[in-house]
């Protein structure tokens, strides 16, 4: 049987004797020292605990601390728009104020207190950011000149896909950009360190070529990351992108659809497609998926357990987990309405996952980007993928059986 093997090339040596470092742009393969282990844990504020508040949610940082995660990415913040508003309490995307915060979570000072406790905790907080649009109610649309909006014929606001909540922003206009790396700023002074950027490939990507690189060099260590999967996210912008192919071969997989071949042609076309360095997120679930395609049980059966440990050792990537994973809540959160987890335990899924996490931050030969280890495929028999990470001191093999009993097995030398 013909065996792939290629290298993601170990450069994190070549580039700090160049005199690469964290500051640099992410389309050199230079990224915050603290991203390349790390694992993102994304929090559902709304649906995190019954009392769905900042206040409520700082509880819990004890359970992620012993879980092990590093980055905690809150879901949007913000005040969001009454206007063609869905549900009862409307998408956490149609945002009104990129500079306030949703009553529903608290105060201002509510999130200030959450985000000093998180990082006295040591976690990274990074916010979602929504530069493609807002509310048709935001204080924009009545404050600001009618040209920062894509508007019709008639003038009205323009909504995008089944969207008809939001109004699509307007990237001619050099004002509108100017203020909103002005609204990134002012997270960015509160001490956040980063954003996830929601819907990233529908911004004109000279926008973030433009913002980001500014961002990095005024708050040092800050990372970004691009919901979207296109190499050009990466060229001076984003650090990391969704690995959105993957997680839809994932499903596959674990449906019987597509195998062995078909992971190893992914990781190949993946690695030769996107610049050396570049980070991306993989994930079984995230808010999603899990809303509107189902749990990961749901789409994955017992499959899902040995899809995440893909996720977590595969080249390049870093690893998400979505609110409820890591305690097997097989439960899809409705969206527009309070639906919390109504209390939280440590079970076999919490076990699992702090092994995952354990496993990731003890073997460097798993960093993403160019730190990692070189990647290559051992064996591929009997539906079985075997292969290796390897670093001059450190090498990891995992095992993953694509077929049921769905067996997995990583150690490490």
């Amino acid at each position: 049987m013909k065996k792939l093997e290629f290298v993601i090339t170990a450069i994190a040596a070549v580039m700090l004797a160049a005199g690469c470092s964290s500051e640099k742009d992410a389309s050199a393969g230079c990224h915050p020292d603290w991203t390349y282990n790390s694992v993102v844990y994304e929090m559902n504020v709304r649906q995190y605990t019954p009392e769905g508040t900042f206040s409520a949610a700082a509880e819990q940082l004890p359970r992620l601390q012993r879980l092990g995660v590093d980055v905690i990415w809150l879901m949007p913040v913000y005040p969001i728009g009454v206007e063609e508003r869905k549900g009862t309490l409307g998408s956490y995307y149609a945002i009104s104020d990129y500079c306030a915060i949703n009553p529903e979570f608290g105060t201002m000072s509510d999130f200030d207190s959450f985000l000093s406790a998180a990082h006295k905790a040591g976690f990274k907080v990074i916010l979602d950011w929504v530069a493609n649009h807002t509310s048709p109610d935001a204080v924009w649309e009545s404050e600001k000149p009618a040209d920062w909006y894509v508007r019709d014929s008639l003038g009205n606001t323009v909504t995008q896909y089944d969207w008809t909540d939001i109004a699509e922003l307007n990237y001619d206009n050099a004002d509108m950009r100017a203020e909103m790396v002005r609204s990134m700023r002012f997270w960015l002074d509160k001490g956040v360190d980063g954003f996830r950027c929601d819907m990233a490939c529908e911004v004109p990507v000279d926008f973030w070529r433009d913002a980001l690189p500014k961002l990095r060099a005024d708050y040092p260590g800050v990372y970004f990351l691009a919901e979207g999967e296109t190499p050009e996210l990466h060229e001076d912008a984003f650090d990391a992108s969704y690995a959105w192919e993957l997680h839809h071969l994932l499903n596959d997989i674990a449906r019987g659809n597509k195998g062995v071949a078909d992971l190893e042609a992914y990781i190949a076309r993946d690695s030769a497609a996107y610049p050396a360095g570049a980070f991306r997120l993989m994930f079984t679930s995230n808010h999603d998926e899990n809303s509107w395609a189902g749990t990961e049980f749901e789409r994955m059966g017992e499959a899902a357990e040995a899809m995440a440990v893909l996720t977590f050792t595969l080249p390049n990537g870093q690893p998400l987990i979505y609110t409820g994973q890591e305690m097997g809540w097989n439960h899809r959160f409705e969206f527009f309405e309070k639906d919390p987890v109504p209390a939280w335990e440590e079970n076999g899924y919490t076990e699992f996952y702090r092994e995952l996490i354990r496993i990731r931050h003890e073997n460097p030969a798993l960093a993403a980007g160019g730190r990692g280890g070189k990647f290559k495929v051992v064996s591929t028999e009997d539906s079985t993928i075997v292969f290796t990470r390897t670093l001059p001191d450190n090498k990891v093999t995992v095992s993953v059986q694509l077929r049921a009993p769905w067996e997995w097995n990583v150690t490490a030398e």
